[in-house]
């Protein structure tokens, strides 16, 4: 049978007559990342980071809000894994705070910190838990960035040194392994619009950002897979569909162009491709950061692509009768659902995506590492009945069930979020857990979505 053969499939899978049962292997979990709800920023020999300095810094996040305490979940993880276990999760996704293992990016280690990620990990491998571990997610320990940061081919180094000494210790126990979380936004947001750490805007920046930490994920890879034999080792992506404007030529052309900018500029590389030729002519990027090698050391075969999936990017050319196609994004349309983000709520997107890595780009599986959407969840009694929250998530896992129908090797589904947490500029303003986190208290308490969830689980189907 053909790919285009299995992807015609879809229009024949009725997903409103029957529920929808997933492999009984199937792994639901959710996620989180070590800066959004660990807190304890300078606790027990940890290092700063570039979040911890770029949160303390006036202006930068919503009412100068900071992840000082977060979730406090350095010192409340058991009670989070007795959340987890009653959620009935088979898996939690977490990321480890580079600056806790190495407060000054290298050289000596910090076992205190160390030592919290082995409790956490024995605590979750107690409770039936598999715990996926993210090497990096946005905090690159201060100490680095004043050495010139990811602009630096020298940090793609340390970032292997650092994926060594984790794996070596906590390899025994961890089988699955994402060397980065989302390094466009890492390049983007924080190296040319500003609005993350370290808040820089310059376009070489980003262009070498992007590169070394393709190089670091991909020097590493080799490094975990010799200290945890039984690993599994991928990286994670965010991807946005990019749909054109209208049916015109250059909208067409503008969105395949931002495809390229926004997409197959991470995606390519892994596969031994490059980079888009397509965008660096368009933009006129200088490569001369790239050197011999490199190339051949990002496209190190790995065992899993990770997709984080929210919302589509519609998109028209700043003027096609003067044929400048630059891509320009469009807002969603009036009527369109969308989340307190902002962001339209577009399910087809997911199924879109996960073909799409699959039939074009070959990935050997799949796990979706993020998925799940921000609304103002009011507490009522100690309730939390967040049903547009479980509208969405039904509606993408539909697209997810979908897809496994017509041959994608999709393996897990980790919600976002675990638990309402700090969430980067924007602070405590948008809620998008699982569990309602009270900031003051620190009270956790399962929303309707978690319940819900609770049962897609334990049944291994969607109604």
């Amino acid at each position: 049978m053909s790919d285009q053969t299995q992807v015609s499939l879809l229009t024949s899978l009725n997903t409103e007559s029957q529920p929808l049962q997933f492999p009984p292997d199937f792994l639901w979990g959710a996620a989180t990342s070590a800066y959004q709800i660990e807190g304890a920023w300078n606790e027990d020999g940890k290092g700063l980071s570039i979040w911890d300095t770029f949160a303390h810094q006036p202006g930068n996040i919503w009412q100068n809000q900071n992840g000082d305490i977060a979730c406090d979940h350095y010192h409340r993880w058991q009670e989070d894994i007795n959340v987890m276990k009653a959620m009935g999760l088979k898996a939690y996704r977490f990321s480890i705070a580079w600056s806790r293992i190495f407060p000054e990016g290298t050289g000596r280690v910090n076992f205190k910190g160390l030592d919290f990620y082995q409790r956490l990990i024995d605590g979750l491998l107690r409770a039936g838990i598999e715990p996926f571990v993210t090497l990096y997610h946005w905090d690159l320990p201060q100490a680095l960035q004043d050495r010139g940061g990811w602009p630096n081919r020298e940090t793609s180094e340390a970032f292997v040194n650092y994926a060594d000494q984790v794996s070596r210790v906590l390899g025994d126990r961890v089988k699955f392994w994402i060397t980065l979380n989302e390094p466009f936004i890492v390049a983007w947001l924080g190296h040319l619009i500003g609005e993350h750490a370290p808040g820089h805007k310059n376009q070489d920046e980003m262009l070498r950002t992007a590169h070394h930490l393709l190089l670091a994920h991909g020097w590493s890879a080799p490094v975990i897979r010799r200290n945890s034999p039984q690993a599994n080792v991928g990286i994670t992506l965010d991807l946005v569909p990019m749909t054109p404007a209208s049916p015109r030529f250059a909208d067409r052309y503008a969105a395949w162009l931002l495809d390229g900018y926004r997409n197959r500029w991470m995606l390519d590389p892994l596969v031994a491709r490059g980079y888009p030729l397509d965008v660096i002519q368009f933009f006129n990027y200088s490569m001369d950061f790239v050197k011999p090698g490199d190339f051949e050391a990002i496209a190190i075969p790995i065992d899993f692509i990770g997709l984080n999936y929210y919302s589509r990017q519609i998109v028209e050319a700043r003027n096609a009768e003067g044929a400048d196609f630059t891509p320009i994004p469009v807002p969603p349309a009036p009527e369109a659902e969308v989340t307190e983000m902002g962001w339209e709520v577009y399910p087809q997107g997911l199924f879109d995506w996960l073909t799409r890595l699959t039939y074009e780009y070959r990935f050997p599986e799949i796990y979706i590492t993020e998925n799940g959407a921000a609304y103002p969840d009011t507490l009522i009694e100690d309730a939390i009945e967040d049903t547009r929250r479980i509208n969405y998530l039904r509606a993408h896992f539909t697209q997810a069930w979908r897809a496994i129908q017509v041959g994608v090797p999709l393996k897990g589904y980790f919600v976002w979020s675990l638990m309402d947490n700090f969430e980067w500029a924007h602070g405590y303003t948008k809620r998008f857990g699982l569990v309602y986190v009270d900031f003051d208290t620190q009270m956790r308490i399962m929303k309707r979505s978690a319940h819900w969830y609770h049962q897609v689980i334990a049944s291994g189907r969607v109604n």
